[in-house]
């Protein structure tokens, strides 16, 4: 399928669900806003046939990484505002959300843009807002992407991106999610701790004790289990705040080499957001979901999306599971010696997704770049690096 269909199949979501008179998903219309020349210009290049594309070699293709919450930062979106049809797609994103997402995005205050609530949909906007500046910049890296991939919620951001949902109702399900995550976060004091460690490093056993400890406190069904796994050796550790002080206290006994506790409301990817599964996945019930027009890769697996039925079912356990992004990495850059890797680019707030990319395949990562949503760029074209910087 060409990857020139995946904007084709984005450009007519946004404008759907902007104009939409009857929507399935539970919320009003998100009104009148004219959102119809979106990405026009790539609906017509969509019709040209697939057949008289040349067959691209594997350095010619390109990924898209979509970052999770905990990337945001007051002022992102400033270094998009430039460039075509951004601001339409924050007035639509207002329309959904009903407050003005730009104005928290780019003036805060921080505390506010921190909340699970407003920045799960933020990074979410933000992410999508990047895919334009880059395609203005360098339309290869859109026309040649074959893999997307996003972390945690990010990962909606490239079904979206991909053609698999509009871009209201994927909005609107990360609305959800978020209202439903903050909630299950304010039940029980909770958190993330990301943890460095080394190859001797025992993450379950540490996990084990510290539930148990837990219990010796007269906490019942204590929580605290690995929710991301990011590179080798590096994990992030979620559950109760007494589980994680616990570990932080004795990370010499496990061998942990580093800790350090995340900005984040509550213990994520954990049994803790239970809660915020059904309200999810409702809403996915709701809505249409299409299958990607090119690979999009699973937190909870780490393979690619097959269909509907199979996106609806992972998203809502994605809620619950930890996020296999190591495991990801790994499928989407395994090659044979000697084959070249794909360009990579990030498209949104920060560049976390780069550092794990790094220490995950090297190799792959001097290929990769950064679409800066913070800083206008002057660069007309952002291509990868030719070698690390």
């Amino acid at each position: 399928m060409s990857a020139r269909l995946v904007r084709a199949a984005w450009a007519s979501g946004w404008s759907a669900g902007c104009r939409r008179g009857a929507s399935s998903f539970p919320v009003p219309p998100p009104g009148a806003a004219d959102v119809v020349e979106l990405l026009r210009d790539a609906t017509a290049s969509a019709e040209e046939p697939w057949a008289e594309t040349a067959r691209r070699t594997p350095g010619q293709c390109s990924v898209l990484l979509f970052p999770g919450q905990g990337s945001q930062a007051v002022g992102m979106g400033r270094g998009l505002l430039g460039y075509p049809r951004v601001r339409e797609l924050y007035e639509a994103a207002r329309h959904v959300l009903g407050y003005d997402l730009l104005e928290l995005s780019l003036h805060g205050p921080q505390e506010d843009l921190d909340r699970t609530v407003h920045c799960q949909p933020a990074v979410f906007v933000a992410s999508l807002a990047a895919v334009e500046k880059l395609h203005h910049l360098n339309p290869a890296a859109i026309e040649n992407c074959v893999a997307a991939a996003g972390f945690s919620v990010g990962e909606f951001a490239a079904l979206v991106f991909a053609g698999a949902m509009e871009f209201s109702e994927g909005l609107y399900a990360v609305k959800v999610r978020a209202e439903a995550m903050q909630e299950a976060s304010e039940a029980i004091p909770s958190g993330m701790l990301s943890v460095l460690g080394q190859p001797q490093s025992k993450f379950s056993f540490a996990c084990m004790e510290a539930r148990e400890h837990c219990k010796s406190l007269g906490i019942e069904n204590p929580v605290c289990e690995v929710s991301n796994y990011l590179f080798p050796d590096c994990r992030v550790i979620s559950g109760h705040l007494e589980a994680l002080q616990f570990l932080r206290k004795n990370s010499s006994k496990y061998h942990f080499r580093r800790t350090k506790m995340l900005p984040v409301s509550g213990g994520f990817h954990t049994r803790l957001m239970e809660p915020a599964v059904e309200p999810l996945e409702q809403v996915l019930k709701a809505i249409d979901i299409k299958k990607p027009l090119i690979a999009v890769h699973s937190n909870v697996s780490g393979h690619r999306y097959m269909n509907p039925k199979h996106i609806r079912k992972l998203l809502g356990q994605q809620v619950v599971s930890p996020v296999k992004w190591e495991q990801t990495m790994h499928a989407i850059y395994e090659r044979k010696k000697g084959t070249l890797f794909p360009s990579t680019f990030e498209v949104g707030p920060g560049q976390q997704l780069g550092s794990i990319l790094r220490s995950c395949n090297l190799k792959a990562w001097k290929s990769y770049s950064h679409v800066d949503v913070m800083q206008a760029s002057e660069d007309p074209d952002p291509c990868p690096p030719e070698s690390p910087r």
